[in-house]
């Protein structure tokens, strides 16, 4: 695996010209590509990509890009991107920038903040033709600002177009999640029927609570993409359900009485009793003493 330290380096590979900014770089993608070589690498950089794949396989981690559908992914640095044989059905673009580039402006904050860099590549986004023409007009304000004459002010008006467009990507995903809810159904009711999986095996307080990865990895999502779609569905992230789910058998296990508070922590996978009393406390307002209590009187 090839490991590109610079931008510069980056581009050189993928075919494309010298940046004319080392920390900025931004390029048409359109005829023949290098990636239809095979190549394997990561880089320092974040990469926005908008690309429509005619054959061969594009990856991040293991998961295999969805060129049928897919259109845009992002990725932040240090990811290991596979690509191999790649030729596309129409013209791309691809952003390459360094986190430095966003130091001084908001988006050095904001972009933590955008989950999306850190789903699985098989949740690329899928854009509508009116949402790739609002793409486009970014991309194409931010080659200009780029290639002509830049001055004092064309970093921040490229910043200024990248944060657009980042906060269009997310009202997209937003949609996405909507349109992707119908086609498949509810994501919330796999999430519990998993959980149920999981707490109905033997055994279950010996591998501890269930963690948002596990859950992830049950569904065949990314845990950011799982919670975002969840939190789209319920209003409540992937933790919380997990939380709430663990409560509710808490409940149960109350009700009928005959093991102690410590023993029903254990045996849910609490390693810290007072940490399912404080858990408990807060979801329902009441410890688990109390309302046992309550229920008893």
């Amino acid at each position: 695996m090839t490991h590109f330290k610079t931008i510069g380096e980056l581009d050189q590979a993928e075919g494309f010209p010298p940046p004319e900014n080392p920390l900025f770089s931004l390029n048409l993608l359109e005829g023949p590509s290098p990636l239809e070589r095979n190549l394997e690498f990561s880089c320092n950089c974040y990469i926005v990509c908008f690309k429509k794949v005619k054959a061969g396989e594009l990856l991040y981690g293991k998961t295999r890009y969805d060129h049928d559908r897919g259109l845009m992914f992002f990725t932040r640095p240090g990811q290991v991107i596979t690509a191999r044989g790649l030729q596309l059905a129409e013209k791309g673009f691809v952003l390459h920038f360094d986190e430095e580039f966003l130091m001084g402006h908001s988006l050095f904050s904001e972009i933590k903040k955008y989950n999306f860099f850190d789903y699985e590549i098989h949740e690329a986004l899928h854009l509508s033709p009116r949402e790739k023409e609002i793409m486009w007009s970014l991309y194409h304000k931010m080659e200009t600002e780029y290639h002509d004459n830049p001055d004092e002010f064309s970093k921040s008006i490229i910043l200024s177009h990248l944060d657009s467009m980042l906060k269009y990507a997310q009202r997209f995903y937003k949609r996405q999640f909507i349109d992707r809810k119908r086609l498949s159904g509810k994501t919330v009711t796999r999430f519990n029927e998993s959980l149920g999986d999981y707490f109905g095996k033997k055994g279950k307080g010996e591998k501890g609570l269930p963690t948002v990865g596990y859950m992830a990895s049950q569904l065949h999502l990314s845990p950011k993409y799982l919670s975002d779609l969840l939190k789209q569905e319920t209003g409540k992230t992937a933790l919380e359900l997990i939380h709430l789910y663990v409560i509710s058998e808490a409940k149960n296990m109350l009700v009928e009485g005959n093991r102690s508070i410590s023993e029903i922590a254990y045996q849910l996978g609490f390693e810290n009793p007072p940490y399912f009393s404080r858990l408990f406390k807060k979801e329902v307002g009441l410890s688990p003493k109390e309302f046992k209590s309550q229920l008893l009187n």
